[in-house]
């Protein structure tokens, strides 16, 4: 890739751009990040590694789904947890309770 083919970026627009720099990247240009004038680093596309198609399945046997009855058991418990009023009756605040 000739030196004219290469984009450079202030250091500035790189941070508020990188999501934008890496996609451009990735589709084989290289920019090359400036601080105050000065070349400082370049981004190039890694050799080998292109994006390919998600792999279905990729969580398969890495946690457990709860049954049914524990799905239940968890829809009980956390229905307990809110179990009772929420604001005190008018009558408690003016009690002072």
């Amino acid at each position: 890739m000739a030196a004219e083919d290469v984009d450079s970026v202030n250091m500035h627009e790189a941070k508020t751009q990188l999501s934008r720099l890496v996609a451009r990247v990735e589709g084989g240009e290289q920019i090359v990040i400036t601080r105050a004038g000065t070349p400082a680093a370049k981004l190039v596309p890694v050799a080998g590694v292109k994006p390919g198609k998600r792999k279905l399945g990729g969580w398969e046997g890495k946690f457990d789904v709860p049954s049914p009855e524990e799905w239940a058991e968890m829809k009980r418990e956390t229905a307990r947890e809110f179990e009772g009023e929420i604001f005190p009756s008018d009558e408690d605040v003016w009690r002072g309770d």
